[in-house]
């Protein structure tokens, strides 16, 4: 298969967004307004109905985004977002911001829309972006930067071949999302019914005295888990691969664990706690920025950087419960009422440790971990699945691209 070198410029135009006003922004309305937050680190639309705010302003009629238009992430939201592409799903809903891009007036003679989502979620893409981006705290790019990116592609009528055989993975992909969502979901409503709102099994029977009912009690959360903090590495035995990765707030979205790390180690410092090494199930708690962040690991080979804590489970207390519950919106926001600082919020894992909450009898406990600790286990194994195939993904399309497997 013949290959072109080309730059993304000679075959598209990518838009600015519309700058937005704050003072519009709402918890409800008719148009949702887009954010880097509604892509997938390896590309994808992701709908956040908890999250998205709405617009309630005036704005031009052309930033409604429509069906099948491509969206590029062009600010650093979070984790391997920037350069993050994504096909909007539905009409008439979704606003395009100043922070992402609308690739538009694409050239059907040099690139197939679809073809250009694979190749601007494959990590060559995504490697000239992040290098050329500016800012210190958060990267950005612009349309300038995206025009300048070199890819190597065949000729447009063998791109929509190439697309057809990634979509694939992408379907495969797209499935354990929305098997790892509704999961979420089932173990998020059962711990708020039965641990927040006391519509537990029987709980028609049972007493509430001072607010507890009957048979609980009110616990410090130091009783319940163990904050255990991470290893103050040393920024210059960094490596940019390597066997270990170092997990660091970015790392910990809520909900969602970031596998890919920006600094790497071949060996571990002397010194470091065995707590330090992570696995699969561990839970993560944010110290810094966005504190209080929670999410589960996946994967091997990760060391624990410090500002991010690991929370351990005391007296045998269900790890399922210790997730969900740290994951609660009423937990998230207590957390947040007790973080200080000015230019970046801190969290004190003493301070958090002297919270009391109202902690449920050994059976009830049982009970939920029996029912939610499988649905945590298969939220992690699709969560694996879903990196491998990414990985598969990012090893086939240059193959496919350079004719070494036939189309």
């Amino acid at each position: 298969m013949n290959l072109i070198v080309r730059k993304l410029g000679e075959g598209l135009h990518v838009k600015h967004g519309f700058a937005f006003l704050g003072e519009f922004f709402s918890d409800e309305g008719k148009y949702v307004l887009l954010t880097p937050g509604n892509f997938y680190e390896e590309g994808g639309f992701k709908a956040r109905p908890e999250k998205d705010r709405f617009y309630t302003g005036t704005f031009p009629n052309d930033y409604i985004l429509r069906k099948g238009d491509l969206i590029v992430a062009m600010t650093e939201q979070g984790p391997g977002l920037l350069g993050s592409a994504a096909l909007i799903p539905e009409d008439g809903i979704y606003l395009h911001n100043q922070r992402l891009g609308l690739v538009d007036k694409i050239n059907p003679e040099i690139f197939e829309k679809k073809y250009l989502f694979h190749i601007f979620n494959s990590r060559s893409v995504r490697s000239q972006l992040y290098g050329s981006a500016t800012g210190t705290k958060v990267k950005h790019t612009s349309p300038g930067r995206i025009y300048k990116v070199k890819v190597s592609v065949p000729e447009a009528k063998k791109q929509g071949g190439i697309s057809s055989i990634l979509e694939n993975y992408f379907e495969l992909i797209d499935i354990n999302r929305k098997r790892i969502h509704l999961l979420e979901e089932v173990a998020r409503l059962l711990f708020r019914e039965w641990f927040v709102y006391f519509r537990f099994p029987g709980h028609e029977k049972v007493k509430v005295i001072d607010g507890v009912p009957e048979g609980w009690k009110k616990e410090k959360l130091k009783n319940i888990v163990s904050f255990l903090g991470g290893h103050a590495f040393k920024s210059s035995s960094y490596q940019q691969e390597g066997m270990y990765g170092i997990v660091t707030i970015k790392n910990v979205q809520q909900g969602n664990f970031i596998p890919d790390c920006a600094d790497y180690l071949d060996e571990t410092p002397s010194g470091m706690k065995k707590h330090c090494f992570l696995s699969d199930g561990d839970i993560l708690i944010s110290l810094t920025g966005n504190v209080g962040r929670v999410c589960l690991v996946f994967g091997t080979n990760y060391l624990l950087n410090q500002r991010v804590a690991k929370i351990g489970a005391k007296n045998n207390t269900p790890k399922s419960f210790i997730y969900w519950m740290f994951d609660n919106p009423v937990m998230q926001k207590r957390i947040e009422n007790l973080s200080y600082g000015s230019a970046q919020q801190n969290l004190s894992p003493i301070k958090l440790g002297e919270q009391t909450v109202v902690f449920p009898h050994e059976k009830l406990l049982k009970t939920f971990d029996e029912i939610v600790e499988p649905i945590n286990l298969q939220i992690i194994q699709l969560l694996i699945q879903n990196q491998k195939l990414a990985q598969a993904r990012d090893l086939l399309l240059p193959r496919l691209m350079s004719g070494k497997i036939e189309v």
